[in-house]
This record gives structure tokens, C-alpha cells and sequence, in this order.
């Protein structure tokens, strides 16, 4: 790829010559090679340009002018720095290296069906009844249960688990180590336990004896474009799908429960725990370590901002903060009042004081 074709795909304004070689996109810094492209869509790493190797820089629009000058063949200016971190990167991602077809040391059981072009690796396991989509890539040691489905142009990594029944749409992305479909988690004592009765009275009146599996009998099904990341799970529904919509993006060591539902072009990013049976809408954000309780609601393009604790239902387009979440204005409001507390107990102690001078009891006058 040359200069002029990377600012094709990317659809950036291209300064000097066309030619110029566009090879691996690096940090200005890390720009060891000639063909290297330096990526300085931060305005601070413009100066970094004069003693790379690079000699091809994307950057924004507005720092074109501060490039060194002569320091590179080929400035690609774009305006959204993130929108072209995508596309640059997508355009040099390193493919998955396995070959079509299927390696010899894989188990494919009977009545599987097989699409055009899929590509099997080595140690795979593919249960009876499954269906993996055409162009498909089943990295080493997956494993894919008993009539589970698989859209086309999807990339399962190495050792995750899709387990039987669930459904996954076309061009999703599982990564390493992701469980789709164990079973959910959930329990019941054949007297009221405590938990029971601490939602009742809010006390604990009950022991947990003779815990009693509810089995999950529902799968999973996850949409088109949706991402998984490593060692996340997604268990399976109790009489129906856990169901995750189109384009939504999961990080790594998420957690969503039996029951759930998802909406699209969701993000969750890392540790968020998603309690059986909540309802996520569409677009919302949950950022790192938030937790949602089981049943609770949350609205179209909610945000939630991180280590929040989602405990009842929240409105959608508004952003939230905190445990139990609550707006963000509102959550900040009560942090700053909490930290004044200190000089507030301090202000009562004087006014106390100041007081007992003025009652004549405390003098000893009549």
C-alpha cells in the first residue's frame, strides 16, 4: 500500500507525494522503518515526526501545519482521529492464519453442516446437528455444541466455548476463551432462604439449606456484529434465550446472567456483572465494574459511568453515577457534600460551644 491509497481508504486529505510507502502503523516514537506510518492524531506527538523513520504521518486536520517540515514525504490530515484509528488499524489487522478448510486433528460429529471457505483449526470440536456459516474461522480448541449455529463471516478465537442450541448472527467475534451458554446461575431452597426473605423484610430470617438447581433449558442468541471479549460469559436462559442485540460490543471478563436481554449497539466494558433477567435497551453504556441487579430495567442510550450500582430501574438518556446509581449532577452533589462533612461536624462543635456560653445555666446564674 502507498500513501495515496491509505488516504483513500481513509478519506483524508493527502500533502505531498502519493507514492510514498504506507507500511505497518506505529507510534511515532516505535516509527523505526522507512515504510512505517507514523500515527500522531494527538497534536502533542506532531514533533515526534522530525526524528522518526516514518515517512508517512496521519494526523488531524488542524496540526497539518505544525508538521516539521520535510519531515515526511506524506501527511494524511483527518478529522475524526478515532473514526481513522479504526480504519487504519482494521486495514492492517493481522489475519487469524487459518487456512480453509479443516485441520486433521479436528472432531467433526455427524450432520454437521459446513458453509463455503470455513476454516477449522487444529484440536477443534464440533458436535453433532451444529451449523458453522460460510467463510467462517474456528480457531484451536474451540469447541461448538450440539445444534448450535454460526453465522457467516464470523471469528470464533482460541479456546472459546459455544455451547449447545445457542445462536450466533453473522460477523460476530468471540475471543479467547469467551463462554457462550453455560448454565445460568441460580438456586432455590425448598423452605424461604435467606435471600427470599431478606427482599421480604430486608433481614435475615432463613438459612440456606438443600440449595436446589433450576436448570437452564433456554440457549443464547447473540445478533449480527456482536463482539465478545476474552473470558467473558454469557449464560444460557432458564426457559428462553439470553439474548444479546445487533452490534453491541462486549469487553473482557463481563459477566451477563441467565435471562438477559441486550439491546444493539450496546457497550460494556470490563467486570460489568449483568444479574439474571435485567433488561438492558438499545445504545447504553455500562462502564467498568458496574453492576445491575437482577430484574432491574435500564433505558435506551442510558450511560453509567464506572463502579456505578444499578439497583432499580433507570430512565434512558441520562448518565449516571455511583452506588445505587443515581444522575450524575445529583451523584456529584452528594461526593461534595460528604467531603464537607468534616468541616460541618467541625462548625456544629464551635456553634455548641458558643451556645452553652450564652445559657445562663451553664454559667450558674439564677
Amino acid at each position: 500500500m502507498n500513501a495515496a491509497a491509505l488516504a483513500d481508504l481513509l478519506q483524508a486529505d493527502l500533502h505531498g507525494t502519493g507514492a510514498a510507502p504506507a507500511g505497518r502503523p506505529r507510534h511515532p516514537a516505535e516509527a523505526t522503518a522507512p515504510d512505517d506510518v507514523a500515527v500522531a492524531m494527538d497534536p502533542a506527538l506532531v514533533p515526534l515526526l522530525a526524528t522518526c523513520a516514518a515517512r508517512v504521518a496521519v494526523v488531524h486536520r488542524d496540526a497539518v501545519d505544525a508538521v516539521p517540515h520535510g519531515a515526511v514525504d506524506a501527511v494524511l490530515a483527518v478529522g475524526r482521529p478515532r473514526v481513522a484509528m479504526a480504519q487504519v488499524t482494521g486495514a492492517f489487522a493481522a489475519t487469524p492464519g487459518v487456512p480453509p478448510g479443516v485441520h486433521p486433528s479436528a472432531v467433526i460429529e455427524d450432520d454437521v453442516t459446513l458453509g463455503e471457505d470455513v476454516a477449522i483449526g487444529p484440536f477443534v470440536h464440533v458436535a453433532a446437528g451444529a451449523r458453522i456459516g460460510d467463510h467462517t474461522v474456528l480457531c484451536s480448541h474451540v469447541s461448538v455444541g450440539a445444534r448450535a449455529s454460526i453465522g457467516p463471516h464470523s471469528l470464533i478465537h482460541a479456546g472459546a466455548r459455544i455451547g449447545g442450541g445457542c445462536t450466533l448472527g453473522a460477523r460476530v467475534i468471540i475471543h479467547h476463551n469467551a463462554s457462550i451458554g453455560a448454565d445460568g446461575f441460580s438456586f432455590v431452597t425448598p423452605e424461604k432462604g435467606s435471600v427470599e426473605t431478606a427482599k421480604e423484610t430486608g433481614r435475615v430470617q432463613a438459612t440456606n439449606v438443600g440449595l436446589m438447581r433450576v436448570h437452564s433449558l433456554g440457549a443464547v442468541t447473540l445478533g449480527d456484529h456482536v463482539e465478545v471479549g476474552a473470558c467473558a460469559c454469557i449464560d444460557r436462559g432458564t426457559l428462553t434465550d439470553t439474548r444479546v442485540g445487533d452490534h453491541t460490543k462486549i469487553d473482557d471478563l463481563v459477566l451477563i446472567g441467565h435471562n438477559v436481554r441486550v439491546g444493539s449497539h450496546c457497550m460494556l466494558c470490563g467486570q460489568v456483572g449483568i444479574a439474571g433477567s435485567a433488561v438492558v435497551g438499545d445504545r447504553v453504556v455500562l462502564a467498568g465494574q458496574v453492576g445491575v441487579a437482577d430484574h432491574v430495567s435500564i433505558g435506551d442510550d442510558a450511560v453509567v459511568a464506572a463502579g456505578g450500582g444499578v439497583g432499580t430501574d433507570l430512565q434512558g438518556r441520562a448518565v449516571y453515577a455511583g452506588t445505587p446509581a443515581i444522575e450524575r449532577e445529583q451523584a456529584f452533589e452528594t461526593w461534595m457534600m460528604t467531603r464537607r462533612l468534616k468541616a460541618l461536624f467541625r462548625d456544629v462543635r464551635t456553634l455548641k460551644a458558643a451556645v452553652k456560653t450564652l445559657d445562663p445555666r451553664e454559667s450558674g446564674s439564677a
